[in-house]
C-alpha cells in the first residue's frame, strides 16, 4: 500500500456504456472473464427491466460494446445483478419480487430458472464462494437462502427474519460461508449456520450502539484477504471493521466483528455503494455524483488515520452514483453506474 501512497494517481474515464433508457441500478464483472487472453464481461441492470451484458473488444482494450439485452423476463426494475463464481450464470433480482438466474447459450442468455417467495421487490442477490448457495433480500426484511442443486433447480433453505425494516444488500464473505445484510434499519447482520445443519441465524448485529451507523446502510465490501469489511450509509460515512480471520476461517461462525475505524466528510451526499478492490484500494460512489477512493495509510503519525484519501473525482456522472465495481482481475479498470442512465469505465492510471 506504501506504494499506492506515493503514486500520483489519477482516474480517467476510457468508455461511456449507453442503451439503458432508466437509470442503471447495478453492476457485476464475470469473475471468469479479464485474465488469460479472456475479454472482460460486464452485466447491468436498470430500471428499465432490462439486463445488458457488455464484452471488451479485446483484452487489451478499454473498449466495450452491448453483446445482449436480457428483456422480457422482470416486469419491473431489475435491481441487482451477480454472476456465479464460474461465470457460466447470472442472477438477477427485481422489484417484481423475483430473482432470475441466466445461462448463457451461444451468443444469447435465457432465463433457466426463476425464484419466487419474497413478498416485494428483492433488492439483491450474492452467491457464496463456491456457486452452492445464494442469497436475496427484500423490502419484506427478509433475507433468504437458497441451495443450488443440479438441474437449475433452486430450494429455498432459510428465510432469514431480524431486520425490521426493508434490507438492501445481502453479501457473502468471500472465504467462508458466512452471510452479511445490510439495511434501512441501519445495522448490518452476520448470519451463520451450526454446521452442518440449515439452521441459519443471526450471530452478530452491528449498530449504532457498537460504533455503527446512524442511518441507512446501502451496501458493504470485504477486502481480497476476507478479515476487513467496509460499509457506506446514509450518514454519509464509510466504516472498517475487522474479524480474527484465523478464528472465522476455524469454523467458527460467531467470531466477532469490530469497528475499526470511521470515514467522514468526503462525501455530502448518501453514499450508495462501496468496492474493495483486490490491490486494497476502496471506491465509494454516492448522490453527490462524485467517486472517492482509499487506502490503508502506511504513515499514521500525521493525524492518525488507518486510511486516507487517495483521489476524488467530482462529476463522475451528471447525477446519484448508484453502483462502484473494480474488475476482478486487478487491472484497475472501474465501473460505475449512475441514474443519468449511463455506466462509465474508468482506468486508474499513474502519472
Amino acid at each position: 500500500m506504501t506504494l499506492l501512497e506515493e503514486e500520483s494517481l489519477k482516474l480517467t474515464e476510457v468508455q461511456r456504456l449507453e442503451g439503458h433508457t432508466d437509470r442503471v441500478w447495478g453492476l457485476a464483472w464475470n469473475p471468469a472473464t479479464g485474465a488469460d487472453g479472456v475479454p472482460a464481461v460486464l452485466a447491468s441492470c436498470s430500471g428499465d427491466k432490462t439486463i445488458r451484458i457488455w464484452q471488451q473488444r479485446s483484452p487489451s482494450s478499454t473498449s466495450f460494446d452491448c453483446k445482449a439485452v436480457l428483456e422480457d423476463t422482470h416486469s419491473r426494475t431489475v435491481r441487482s445483478c451477480a454472476w456465479s463464481p464460474s461465470g457460466k450464470q447470472l442472477a438477477t433480482a427485481s422489484f417484481d419480487a423475483t430473482t432470475a438466474i441466466w445461462e448463457q447459450n451461444g451468443s444469447d442468455f435465457e432465463c433457466v430458472s426463476t425464484l419466487e417467495g419474497h413478498e416485494n421487490e428483492v433488492k439483491s442477490v450474492s452467491w457464496n464462494a463456491s456457486g452452492s448457495l445464494l442469497a436475496t433480500c427484500s423490502r419484506d426484511k427478509c433475507v433468504w437462502i437458497w441451495e443450488v442443486l443440479p438441474g437449475n433447480e433452486y430450494d429455498c433453505v432459510s428465510v432469514l427474519q431480524g431486520h425490521t425494516q426493508d434490507v438492501k444488500m445481502v453479501q457473502w464473505h468471500p472465504t467462508v460461508d458466512v452471510l452479511f445484510s445490510c439495511s434501512y434499519d441501519n445495522t448490518i447482520k452476520v448470519w451463520a449456520d451450526d454446521g452442518d445443519s440449515d439452521d441459519w441465524h443471526c450471530v452478530q448485529t452491528l449498530g449504532e450502539s457498537n460504533s455503527g451507523h446512524s442511518s441507512t446502510v446501502w451496501a458493504l465490501s470485504f477486502n481480497s484477504t476476507g478479515d476487513k469489511m467496509v460499509t457506506c450509509s446514509d450518514d454519509l460515512t464509510i466504516k472498517v471493521w475487522d474479524v480474527d480471520i484465523i478464528s472465522l476461517q476455524s469454523g467458527d461462525g460467531n467470531a466477532s466483528w469490530r469497528h475499526v475505524c470511521t470515514m467522514s466528510g468526503y462525501h455530502d451526499r448518501t453514499i450508495f455503494s462501496v468496492h474493495w478492490s483486490k490491490e486494497g484500494i476502496i471506491a465509494t460512489g454516492a448522490a453527490d455524483d462524485a467517486i472517492r477512493l482509499f487506502a490503508q495509510s502506511q504513515d499514521h503519525s500525521v493525524d492518525g488515520a488507518l486510511y486516507k484519501l487517495l483521489l476524488k473525482k467530482e462529476k463522475a456522472h451528471d447525477m446519484d452514483i448508484n453502483s462502484v465495481q473494480w474488475s476482478s482481475t486487478g487491472d484497475r479498470l472501474l465501473a460505475s453506474a449512475s441514474d443519468d442512465g449511463t455506466i462509465k469505465i474508468w482506468k486508474l492510471e499513474s502519472f
